[in-house]
């Protein structure tokens, strides 16, 4: 995923793996800010509010993850 521009506040229904593909991001997870760049991965729990805001262009690989009785 390339972007440029911020993706809004939200929850997901399954846990998600973030991993920084190029650039950088800010993405905050139920309040708490996270710097993820180029080989960083950032696990976010289903439920939890998270965004992203990139710092400058970002790529990043995200991840589902469904546990098997989902």
């Amino acid at each position: 995923m390339v972007n440029q521009h911020p993706v809004s506040e939200h929850t997901a229904p399954f846990d998600a793996l973030i991993i920084g593909i190029e650039g950088h991001a800010e993405i905050p997870v139920g309040g708490v800010a996270h710097s993820v760049g180029e080989g960083d991965a950032l696990l976010i729990p289903a439920g939890v509010p998270h965004a992203v805001h990139p710092i400058d262009r970002f790529k990043m690989l995200l991840i589902m993850i469904r546990g098997e009785s989902e």
